[in-house]
């Protein structure tokens, strides 16, 4: 990995925050593995300033290794993706929310985390379909992460746009993707970082 590339960023999901468990979680592996350009933006409800801030974190994508986009995030994560040529880890992502979810995405939201109170518009719906990848130009450049328990998105949409990417399909589980943290060191290793095991500790010889 060139020395500039050393830059990951996580996009969390509709009506989340940086304060998510998976992105608190994320953000300390990270660290701990010695990654630590690491930026996790809080984004708008407002799909348009959501992507103005997640372009001002990309810059000119020279320093991006990775970006990881869950749900709506993996939606985001897609766009930019193809848009700047960056690898993309999608967990549980959002594939064609337009068509899919327009009746749970319009209206009056309050956010999990912020308290903060909105209305997610048909404008908001409509700029978001302006977004859509319908064709994934380079499959190596991404890592589908799915679990067939998700009641929130049906995982076989994604399945379907991600063929030919790497993917991990995982029995039961959650839109949360449960056990998050197992897959995490396979997040970086994708993004070409190496990652470092914990050391076993020696217990003294009792004899």
């Amino acid at each position: 990995m060139s020395a500039e590339r050393q830059r990951v960023i996580y996009m969390h999901g509709f009506n989340s925050s940086p304060a998510s468990q998976k992105a608190h979680l994320f953000s300390a592996y990270c660290h701990a593995q010695g990654v630590h350009d690491v930026q996790v933006p809080a984004l708008s409800h407002d799909p348009a300033r959501a992507l103005r801030m997640l372009e001002e974190c990309i810059g000119d994508g020279s320093k991006v290794a990775l970006l990881v986009g869950s749900s709506l995030g993996g939606y985001y994560a897609t766009y930019l993706a193809e848009r700047h040529g960056l690898k993309a880890t999608l967990i549980n992502p959002a594939v064609a929310p337009c068509e899919y979810l327009p009746r749970e995405i319009v209206g009056r939201h309050r956010n999990y985390y912020t308290q903060e109170e909105y209305e997610f518009t048909l404008e908001h719906v409509a700029f978001l379909r302006t977004l859509e990848v319908t064709r994934i130009a380079n499959p190596a450049q991404y890592l589908l992460l799915v679990q067939t328990g998700d009641t929130t998105l049906d995982y076989r949409l994604a399945v379907k746009l991600y063929a030919g990417c790497r993917q991990i399909v995982q029995e039961g589980g959650s839109h949360s993707f449960d056990n998050f943290a197992a897959v995490m060191p396979l997040i970086l290793e994708f993004g070409g970082f190496v990652t470092r095991q914990p050391q076993a500790t020696s217990k003294p010889n009792s004899s």
